[in-house]
């Protein structure tokens, strides 16, 4: 069960850094949802009631925007390319501390 929560935080962490990279690219409502959900820790119920909408149009609309997100950085890897420059900069970081 701890497994399951560890990988649910993981995939959370994954999909906010998506939502940061590609998020403008998502409509408004999708936009809205997904901030509720992985920022403010709001549940499925718990959006739709504040939207007034059905738990499960939300959890369409997560799905869909999920998708869209990881289709996305396949497609333009930023997400890939800004990891790749924060592990070349903490890289030289450290070869400068080692200098000094």
């Amino acid at each position: 069960m701890l497994y399951n929560k560890i990988m649910k935080v993981e995939e959370n962490i994954i999909l906010a850094e998506l939502f940061d990279a590609y998020g403008v690219l998502l409509s408004e409502g999708q936009r809205k949802i997904l901030s509720s959900y992985l920022y403010d820790d709001l549940t499925l119920s718990e959006i739709a009631e504040n939207l007034s909408v059905s738990r499960q149009a939300v959890l369409d609309s997560v799905s869909k925007a999920e998708k869209k997100l990881f289709a996305y950085e396949e497609k333009l890897g930023f997400n890939k390319k800004i990891k790749s420059l924060e592990k070349e900069n903490e890289s030289l970081i450290n070869k400068l501390k080692e200098k000094n």
